[in-house]
């Protein structure tokens, strides 16, 4: 019997790769036209992402910021909500986190510095979502306009508050002070020497927590039930007894907060003090891993990770490579968006038809 839909292994698996292996020969095409062979600038990349184990420890860094920024998105979007404001969300979870170091970092120990770190990143990210959420919520204000209003928003309040209040005395550097050695977050290295001098540290492990979590929590509770179905039909759910404003202002809240811990690796794992720009996009990077990752837990992780080598890989290959611009892979990242988000159903009636073919 001929089947109207995708199996779920169809379109959770072969349509990303598909999608994947597309936006990736027409960076193969780009780097040709730049003049270089593709074949040896991937094995360049994967090599410095991947197999050397020093750039496998920073692909690893770059990922546990972007697994906790591609969860933030992921969970508002099983609610039929799109947060393009993780950027903004990071930015201020970086602003909470930072000034629970400036007070604390020279009477607490590091068992309660980095935990209190962790919660105010939590609770100023989840400050930042809530008011689109509650307009989204009780006014239908969509949160798509007022979540990219408070990416803007975020970025100059950042910019005033670090300029006019961070910046030590006699210092030219647009950036807070660095923290003590107690609000250092432990560095995987000190364990596996193998990975070297990087700033990959526990917040990895947290990564993967999260990631468990996540997972438990969407398919395995009554919340996650709820916010499935608001996602699904609203109003079938309202119906079903699911409180959808209620619903939908906790999910932004979750949402936000998990943004704000993204900000936990690049500050208390690399930097050490708060800077202008460090989000660095990871926010919007979050909004790619969601859609290539169809908001699985595997698929966020491994979504993360190929962002994180294209990062780390990119960097290295633009060195070795002069006609290969960084702003290259920033360009690749958009055709993986473009292919996994606007064109992710571009092979899927092929797909379909080979399934049906194949049972026929």
């Amino acid at each position: 019997m001929k089947t109207t839909e995708l199996p779920r292994w169809a379109s959770g698996f072969v349509l990303p790769v598909l999608n994947l292996v597309s936006a990736l020969l027409v960076a193969a095409l780009v780097i040709h036209l730049l003049g270089e062979s593709p074949v040896e600038s991937l094995q360049i990349l994967v090599n410095s992402a991947v197999i050397n184990p020093e750039g496998l420890s920073y692909t690893l860094f770059y990922a546990s910021t972007f697994v906790f920024t591609g969860l933030a998105v992921s969970v508002a979007m099983k609610a039929g909500l799109f947060n393009i404001g993780a950027e903004g969300q990071m930015y201020l979870g970086g602003l909470g986190l930072t000034l629970a170091m400036l007070a604390c970092d020279a009477t607490l120990s590091p068992w309660l510095l980095i935990p209190l770190g962790m919660i105010f990143s939590a609770l100023f990210g989840a400050g930042w979502a809530f008011l689109p959420g509650f307009l989204q919520a009780k006014r239908g204000s969509h949160v798509v306009v007022t979540t990219i209003m408070f990416n803007f928003i975020a970025a100059n309040l950042m910019n005033f508050i670090i300029v006019r209040y961070m910046i030590p005395e006699g210092d030219q550097n647009p950036a807070s002070r660095v923290f003590s050695s107690a609000a250092e977050m432990p560095r995987l290295a000190e364990w596996l020497p193998a990975l070297g001098d990087t700033p990959l540290n526990i917040s990895f492990l947290l990564a993967i927590v999260a990631l468990a979590i996540y997972g438990v929590m969407i398919s395995r509770s009554s919340w996650g039930y709820q916010l499935q179905a608001t996602g699904l039909n609203a109003h079938a759910a309202h119906y079903a007894g699911v409180r959808i404003s209620r619903t939908i202002i906790v999910t932004m809240l979750i949402s936000g907060a998990l943004a704000g811990l993204a900000a936990v690796n690049s500050i208390m794992g690399s930097t050490h003090y708060l800077s202008l720009n460090f989000p660095a996009g990871a926010g919007f990077i979050g909004i790619a891993i969601a859609l290539m990752g169809r908001q699985h837990p595997v698929g966020i992780f491994l979504s993360a990770v190929l962002f994180g080598a294209l990062i780390q890989g990119g960097f290295d290959l633009s060195l070795e490579k002069p006609n290969i611009p960084q702003e290259t892979f920033i360009f690749i990242q958009g055709l993986i968006i473009l292919f996994c988000g606007a064109m992710e159903h571009l092979y899927a009636p092929a797909v379909l038809k080979l399934i049906n073919a194949r049972k026929g």
